[in-house]
């Protein structure tokens, strides 16, 4: 594989706690291991956001969402498989479970993407555990559409970069971001 050394590497910060930056299936994250609170604090402290924003977190298919969510809706499971959405579709689950509490927003959702980006899918395969994904940039900037546009102050915090994909000129977009309600509806939030 042409980004296994990237593999191996962020891997490793991910077992020490650590944070790093790398490509995912929208813009560049800022990640970490989604169950670990230090790291996940890091990661406010690095943006410089406050920790009632929430971050989301991505995990590589439908049985590790399972492991991290009370409530699997029927509707995100329909909205999951039908592949609608001309991007990628995060989804906020009303009752998060086994990721650390900070990433957990104050009435107990939490944002959620199954991941579709070969690199992303691997580590998360190897790591067996969601890692967070928050864009590469301080809190209130705009949001880098490529590696190039990421500011030397984030790039500087973090413990690794991965090199795969630095060199993509294709501007990234956010992902989708729909919340399901209580009550069953579907809230759009971007």
């Amino acid at each position: 594989m042409i980004y296994q050394k990237d593999i191996e590497k962020a891997l490793g910060v991910l077992l020490d706690g650590g944070i790093f930056l790398y490509p995912t299936d929208t813009v560049w994250g800022i990640g970490c291991d989604a169950t670990n609170e230090k790291a996940v604090e890091r990661i406010f402290t690095v943006k410089q956001r406050s920790e009632a924003q929430a971050l989301l977190t991505l995990v590589n298919g439908l049985d590790m969402l399972k492991e991290y969510v009370e409530i699997l809706p029927d509707t995100a499971l329909q909205l999951i498989s039908a592949g609608a959405n001309p991007r990628p579709l995060t989804i906020i689950y009303p009752k998060a479970k086994n990721v650390a509490s900070n990433l957990i927003a104050n009435d107990g959702s939490i944002g959620i993407r199954i991941v579709n980006e070969p690199f992303c899918q691997k580590l998360i395969e190897l790591f067996g555990k969601p890692i967070v994904s928050t864009s590469a940039n301080i809190s209130g900037e705009p949001t880098p559409a490529t590696y190039g546009e990421i500011s030397e102050e984030i790039k500087s915090k973090v413990d690794y970069i991965v090199g795969w994909r630095q060199d993509d000129q294709q501007p990234a977009t956010a992902s989708s971001i729909i919340k399901l309600l209580a009550d069953g509806s579907i809230k759009t939030i971007r």
